[in-house]
């Protein structure tokens, strides 16, 4: 097997004592030593690092024959103010590993490690120290740093113990339109993929190593690592270019697939639902249009695909809204559409051609990214969809007959049918909102290219997070004038109505303004708001500079604030995500 250049650079030094009451070791020993060499110590066998290739932070401590039960593992902190990662594990994650998983090993760095097991009906204890390699080389020339630097500034009591996924790229080091689908798509859209785990002390806690499924010049491997996300057994799902994948934190690749046939370029969004099905944001190759052409599309589809990558349910969004609405289109900044990201269009609006070349670019009409879906989100209780259309509406509810329930964002441009599931905004006692042309009366404001429409099961709502470009059908006098919102709102089906309960973002104004990517998410465990203002600061002159917060949903009040310098100039990051290490060992 070809090994990565980060593969290579892992040395591996583990060395590893016990203590366990009466129990004699000295024959068991014996043979760990003969079987393994110097590297089994202990009651059991030898320590890999990396074992699957992908994560290097990672390693396996071998069971060697030995059963063994109520396993815990401590990775101890760096120096006083390190933090553990403690966590048990269940006879799933032993038996899948065939010994125990240890996460959370600090990179270039002497880890000293704690493991406790039962072994005959005896406790046994011992320490181990796992030597790890360094972080991988940066990918070109403007990088200051291989991986996000990550700065805390508040961490409340009762909050340490919190890890983030960051999800971030950067510019590749190579041509992203020498491969290219004929008639649009977004093939070319390219990005090297940056992948680690923060705890909140700032120090990287785990990273992915995706050099064995990345490779810029093979259509099938090509793209971003997007729409990350923790499944309810710990395991993690992403997509990326053409295939979708499932892992787990110790860099075993469950499944690798790629889209169904006919159907081409994922970014943004991969979900779960609770039968085990995905639903996945992706485009149609060799679409007709009514008007006889054949297009390949550019995000406007949501694929079901079963356990079996099997295709089962399709919504095409070019029948089901409508393509050629651009009133929103002509109100964004030209200069952050997504990741495609030009200082020198800050403040210019885009311009609309309806007979502009097909391809990934704002524009209407199928075959162009009139829709740009960045989430995809599932409600159980009538079987629809909502999506987060970036270019068209806040969210869209759309029931499995492929027909729209309701539309959150400002009426404008939406015609006949559809202009009927526009929400109407209400205060707190039910009385209409009075809106003209994007804005509204006292404090209700629609979301403006937002990302990450999804439910709060908790408090029955919706929330988002508002980029705010565009607000209001226009751009500001001055971009300092922009400003992103976390964002929730009520939505009552029956009467049609949506009411806005919860904002937070506005008080910070432009520092903390993201006008591309980033997330909001109800966290119940913490009752906060989960917020990554993913791409603030993205204009800075020196570098990109996300914010990462999870406030009090009661009393706003901050109790993480993270501030994560980017790699390099103009490199905003996509998304986090709150990772549980018991999620993923622990569960059986």
């Amino acid at each position: 097997m070809k090994l990565s250049k980060l593969s290579k650079a892992v040395v591996l030094c583990i060395v590893a004592s016990s203590g366990f009451g009466v129990m004699a070791a000295d024959d068991l020993n014996s043979t760990k030593k003969k079987l393994f060499g110097k590297s089994a110590q202990g009651m059991l066998g030898a320590v890999q690092l990396n074992p699957y290739g992908l994560s290097p932070l990672s390693a396996v401590i071998d069971r060697g024959g030995v059963d063994v039960e109520a396993v815990k593992v401590t990775v101890n902190g760096r120096g006083k103010d390190g933090l553990d990662i403690s966590y048990d594990v269940a006879d799933t994650a032993l038996l899948t590993h065939d010994g125990i998983p240890v996460f959370g090993l600090y990179p270039d760095y002497l880890n000293q490690v704690d493991v406790t097991y039962k072994l005959n009906g005896k406790m046994v204890n011992e320490k181990y120290k796992i030597q790890t390699g360094g972080l991988p080389i940066k990918y070109h020339n403007d990088m200051v740093r291989a991986f996000p630097k990550v700065n805390p500034v508040t961490v409340a009591k009762g909050f340490e113990d919190r890890l983030y996924w960051i999800n971030s790229t950067v510019p590749a080091n190579f041509t992203s339109k020498d491969i290219m689908w004929a008639n649009g798509g977004a093939l070319d859209w390219n990005f090297q993929s940056l992948n680690c785990i923060t705890d909140t002390q700032g120090d990287i806690r785990w990273v992915l190593d995706d050099t064995s499924i990345n490779n810029a010049e093979a259509l099938d491997s090509r793209g971003t690592i997007m729409g990350v996300h923790q499944t309810a057994n710990g395991e993690i799902i992403f997509g990326k270019s053409q295939s979708y994948y499932r892992m787990d934190l110790m860099g075993r690749m469950i499944t690798e697939r790629r889209l169904p046939r006919g159907y081409v370029d994922f970014s943004h969004e991969v979900r779960e639902l609770d039968n085990g099905n995905y639903l996945l944001r992706a485009a149609k190759k060799n679409y007709l249009r009514p008007d006889g052409v054949t297009v390949t599309t550019v995000r406007d589809h949501i694929l079901e695909v079963d356990t079996h990558g099997n295709l089962v349910d399709v919504w095409d969004l070019n029948k089901i809204l409508d393509p050629m609405r651009d009133d929103f289109l002509v109100a964004l900044d030209a200069s952050a559409v997504c990741l495609n990201v030009d200082e020198g269009k800050i403040g210019e609006t885009v311009k609309i051609e309806p007979d502009a070349p097909f391809g990934d670019h704002a524009g209407v009409g199928t075959g162009r990214n009139w829709a740009h879906v960045n989430s995809i989100d599932y409600d159980p209780e009538d079987d629809a969809i909502i999506i987060s259309p970036r270019h068209q509406a806040t969210a869209i509810k759309i029931g499995r007959d492929k027909e729209v329930k309701w539309i959150l964002g400002a009426p404008e441009g939406w015609e006949k049918d559809l202009a009927t599931k526009v929400l109407q905004p209400v205060d707190a006692k039910g009385k209409k909102i009075k809106c003209s042309y994007g804005k509204c009366e006292g404090d209700f404001d629609w979301s403006w290219s937002q990302h990450t429409s999804w439910l709060n099961p908790t408090n029955n709502t919706l929330t988002v997070f508002d980029n705010g470009g565009g607000r209001g059908f226009e751009q500001p006098a001055m971009p300092t004038m922009n400003y992103s919102r976390a964002v929730e709102y009520r939505i009552d089906e029956d009467k049609m109505t949506v009411e806005q309960t919860w904002e937070y973002g506005k008080e910070r104004g432009f520092d903390w303004y993201g006008p591309i990517t980033s997330i909001s998410e109800f966290r119940p465990e913490s009752n906060t708001m989960f917020i990554y203002s993913a791409s603030a600061g993205l204009f800075n002159k020196d570098w990109t500079r996300p914010i990462l917060n999870e406030i009090d949903y009661d009393t706003k009040e901050v109790k993480v604030e993270l501030h994560i310098d980017a790699t390099g100039p103009k490199e905003p990051n996509y998304r986090a995500v709150i990772v549980s290490p018991s999620a993923a060992f622990s569960a059986e």
